[in-house]
């Protein structure tokens, strides 16, 4: 922790609104260490036990983590609003930026001509009583996911303000601080971010390139979860997609939890190259979420969910009493977008460029003896020896990636690669990068 900042308080609550305050300020930066329980009592002259439930105040809301032996720290992005938070890695000028995560504003489409018409048409405001879900948007996306494999069956639908919205609200309808949640590992940053925040448990599951691994979902199981959530493919960070024969692995073993929550990312959608093959609806509550954001930018925040009756009516519920739907407009948007040939052509090229440069990286890293995975989507993991050590070489080298710590919890070292801006003739250059970082002691680097 740095010297200059020091904690104070005589009570649990005002020693963890002084550590809040700490990092809302940014005198308590990502990943500082907080001094251990007995070192911080002797400092401010109060029981160790009051110290404890200030940090654990801290870790339930999603500030702190415990890190074994390695003590307290605070979280990578603490739900706290601070001046030198970021979303992302940070990037010095100069340096090629492979840490996003994000796809290229390069290969998004045009909405300006979808937003012209939308103007247009607005018509006669809606008032708050005609707000909610636009019934065309609604028969729109129960074709477009039934054409593209989802076993819908009797659900039901809305819309949220994109993938984190809808799983946060679905979480909170259906479980209370303290309870399990089952957690691809590595995983989401930004789900892990929320789960702590929320108050809840995150349990890890091990990942392979097929999803999910079946032992170790029951092994979450076992333990209690409450809550699971899957990527259906392009996972983030390592790639990995549901394959036929994990599904149905998946499937058999979750259907002997009925009242487990299952909730299925699909947040490549439009820009996914592999098939989709979903897990549910094989318990009481389920839902799958597919975002906008991926194919036709970041700014179209709003997600399609699909799920059970009860599931449902409680997300719309909660929504009406508090931000009450998501923007018509915005709804409207996005069924012009799915309805614009021209849209769906532009998509599809980047998809097939994502595809390309994620392949040409991924084959000339195996080239190098480096050990990569990257079945779909816009990121490779490759698995390192030291975490602090690749991502400084490749710094060095001019390469920014981000660390594998922001989207670990038991899983081993590695580090995420994002080829939605790899210039093709980057990717060499990369690759001799990659493998200096992850085998310092080779003399040279190999070449093609």
């Amino acid at each position: 922790m740095p010297e200059h900042y020091q904690v104070s308080g005589a009570s649990a609550s005002a020693i963890s609104a002084s550590i809040e305050t700490g990092v809302r300020e940014g005198r308590l930066e990502a990943g500082a260490s907080l001094p251990p329980v007995r070192t911080l009592a002797d400092e401010l002259r109060v029981s160790p036990a009051t110290v404890a439930k200030a940090y654990s105040e801290l870790r339930r809301r999603g500030l702190v983590e415990a890190h074994g032996r390695r003590g307290t720290r605070v979280r990578p992005r603490p739900p706290v609003a601070s001046a030198r938070a970021t979303m992302r890695v940070e990037v010095a000028p100069g340096v090629y930026d492979l840490s996003a995560g994000e796809p290229s504003t390069l290969h998004l489409p045009p909405l300006g001509p979808g937003l012209s018409e939308v103007a247009a048409d607005l018509g006669q405001p809606i008032g708050y009583a005609r707000g909610g879900v636009l019934a065309e948007l609604a028969e729109a996306a129960r074709e477009r996911l039934a054409s593209g494999g989802v076993p819908l069956g009797s659900a039901q639908l809305t819309v949220t303000g994109g993938t984190l919205d809808a799983i946060e609200r679905l979480l909170t309808v259906h479980l209370a601080p303290g309870d399990a949640v089952a957690v691809e590992d590595p995983g989401w940053a930004n789900l892990l971010d929320l789960v702590a925040a929320l108050g809840l448990r995150a349990v890890p599951v091990a990942m392979d390139q097929n999803g999910p691994v079946p032992s170790s979902l029951e092994r979450a199981l076992s333990l209690g979860v409450r809550a699971v959530v899957i990527t259906s493919r392009a996972q983030n960070p390592t790639g990995a997609s549901v394959s036929a024969e994990r599904g149905r692995e998946l499937r058999s073993i979750l259907a002997e939890r009925p009242g487990v929550l299952v909730i299925e990312d699909d947040h490549a959608a439009e820009l996914a190259v592999t098939g989709l093959h979903c897990v549910g609806p094989v318990t009481g509550s389920w839902a799958f979420v597919r975002s906008a954001s991926k194919p036709y930018g970041p700014d179209l925040r709003i997600a399609v969910v699909a799920g059970d009756e009860t599931s449902i009516a409680r997300v719309a519920g909660r929504m009406r009493i508090g931000s009450g739907w998501v923007s018509t407009m915005l709804q409207r948007l996005l069924l012009r977008v799915w309805q614009d040939e021209s849209v769906a052509n532009w998509v599809e090229v980047a998809a097939g460029v994502y595809e390309n440069r994620r392949a040409a990286l991924l084959s000339a890293l195996h080239e190098r003896a480096i050990d990569a995975s990257g079945a779909s989507g816009l990121n490779i993991w490759v698995h390192v020896p030291d975490e602090t050590r690749a991502v400084s070489v490749l710094r060095d080298a001019g390469y920014a990636v981000a660390p594998g710590s922001l989207f670990r919890i038991d899983s081993p070292p590695g580090i995420r690669i994002t080829v939605s801006d790899l210039a093709p003739e980057q990717v060499d250059p990369v690759a001799d990068a990659v493998a200096a970082a992850v085998h310092p002691n080779a003399i040279g680097a190999p070449s093609r």
